[in-house]
């Protein structure tokens, strides 16, 4: 049987998996995250669920259902708290441990399952020896985003950390918390007493001057990977755009900072800075895990003009023989092994940079986005007969990039628009190029599709999509074809 292509977003585009924590058990890869809701008013609304495939098939999704139901903690009998990013951890005793905190809350929680895909069962909350919840003593700071590892000799390692520079507290109706640093806490072999006092060995913005973490300090996101002997720390940075990573030969000290593995903007790629991003950013949360031998790292892009609303993404990476991870570009194929067939028919949600004409943005509280930006969206309601996405609102110099097609005798293009616009999609091989093609686009209310000659050269090619013309088109869709 053929393996499917795998894209990005590597799940279906009707859903909404942020802070993505990959796991290899057994032969399936797994992935854990928060569950965002189509044009949500807030993170992290609704229960997680699981999805998983098979480690030589990474374009093959399968819905493993929903793994825990939050009003089994005793802290959500009503189910009215938000079930923020947990991460999961195979125990000692061949069972699996899932910890999350809810929302704001300040509390560690951990369930538990006898199958990697649940269901999960509440199991307790990580305290102290005297019972004591961690993070409610005086003097504790804020429990947030656990990371967890089961280290090979059997030691527990708990990690957690919030540290904005400045936070919208008010937004979210909670006091400003305790903030010293990225921590790690070591846990009873039960997984849930503290056996070690927090430590905290990664600075934020207050005290990362002369620590080599200067500019990219911690600030949220904390997960923990071991890669040979040696351990990498990925977190969310001060600029909540970027994964960065650190390594150390202890998994509780001497961590040192490496750099910048992803971007949701592709910001300081080829020296890129914020203004110049190329895709919408908001916060990121991720990690890293090697499968069938490669390393890849998974992290999250915004969607539909918000950061309530965020999807999963994979990029390939390479750990070099000193152990440093250079920084990648997002793509439209991370899974994929190698580009896309140049052929066949694509939905335009897999774009992997997005701007207008006056470029991107960042998604903020509150902040309106100008109506000139284009944006990632879907028709209907969350999960709704499982729609498609679009690219709505391409305006007047809009546009769309797709990394990378592998061609082969390509030579027609037929694109899917709708919309008030009146003009041309140039398409090129560099942004705001038409070397490709140019097709000219007339007035719909209903999906219509024109078709093109395609002047592509054979092998390996980005495409990118400019409109140019008045009004404003949504894109549904392309497809390549041979000369008919």
């Amino acid at each position: 049987m053929m393996q499917q292509q795998a894209y990005n977003p590597y799940l279906p585009s009707y859903e909404y998996i942020p802070d993505g924590e990959p796991y290899v058990f057994g032969d399936h890869l797994y992935i854990y995250g928060s569950h965002d809701k189509f044009n949500g008013g807030n993170y992290c609304e609704l229960n997680y669920v699981c999805w998983s495939a098979p480690v030589d098939d990474l374009g093959n999704w399968k819905f493993e259902g929903g793994i825990f139901d939050k009003r089994k903690d005793p802290l959500c009998p009503n189910g009215d708290r938000n079930l923020f990013a947990p991460d999961v951890a195979l125990g000692a005793d061949g069972r699996y441990y899932l910890y999350y905190a809810f929302d704001f809350l300040g509390v560690m929680s951990v369930a538990v399952s006898d199958s990697p895909a649940g269901t999960y069962e509440f199991y307790g909350h990580v305290h102290y020896a005297d019972g004591t919840l961690l993070g409610s003593r005086e003097g504790d700071a804020f429990q947030f985003d656990p990371g967890v590892l089961v280290d090979s000799d059997g030691k527990v390692y708990l990690y957690s950390g919030f540290c904005p520079e400045h936070g919208p507290w008010e937004y979210f109706g909670m006091p400003a918390p305790i903030v010293r640093g990225g921590m790690v806490i070591e846990l009873e072999s039960d997984m849930l007493t503290v056996k070690k006092e927090p430590d905290y060995i990664f600075p934020w913005k207050a005290n990362g001057k002369g620590t080599g973490f200067e500019g990219h300090e911690f600030f949220e996101a904390s997960s923990i990977r071991k890669a040979g002997d040696k351990y990498y720390f990925i977190y969310s940075s001060i600029n909540g755009h970027e994964l960065c990573y650190a390594t150390s030969n202890y998994p509780d000290k001497e961590f040192t900072y490496g750099g910048t593995i992803i971007s949701n903007g592709d910001i300081y790629l080829d020296g890129r800075n914020e203004q110049e991003a190329v895709n919408y950013t908001g916060n990121n949360h991720g990690s890293m895990i090697e499968i069938s031998g490669k390393w890849y790292v998974f992290y999250h892009r915004q969607t539909n003009r918000h950061q309530f609303s965020r999807q999963g993404c994979a990029e390939e990476i390479k750990i070099e023989t000193d152990g440093t991870i250079c920084q990648v570009e997002m793509t439209s194929c991370g899974l994929n092994g190698g580009p896309l067939w140049g052929k066949g028919k694509y939905n335009a949600g897999i774009a992997c940079n997005l701007w207008s004409r006056k470029g991107a943005m960042r998604y903020e509280f509150g902040e309106k986005v100008p109506d000139f930006h284009p944006y990632f969206t879907q028709s209907g309601e969350d999960r709704e007969d499982k729609p498609e996405q679009y690219i709505a609102n391409m305006t007047e110099g809009s546009v769309a990039g797709f990394k990378y097609f592998s061609f082969e005798k390509t030579a027609v293009i037929t694109i899917t628009v709708r919309g008030k616009g009146k003009g041309v999609m140039w398409i090129g091989t560099k942004a705001g190029d038409k070397d490709v093609a140019a097709i000219e686009i007339m007035p719909s209310d209903e999906w219509y599709r024109y078709k093109g000659q395609l002047q592509v050269q054979d092998g390996k090619k980005a495409l990118y999509f400019t409109y140019k013309g008045t009004a404003a088109i949504d894109f549904l869709e392309f497809e390549f074809d041979r000369e008919e």
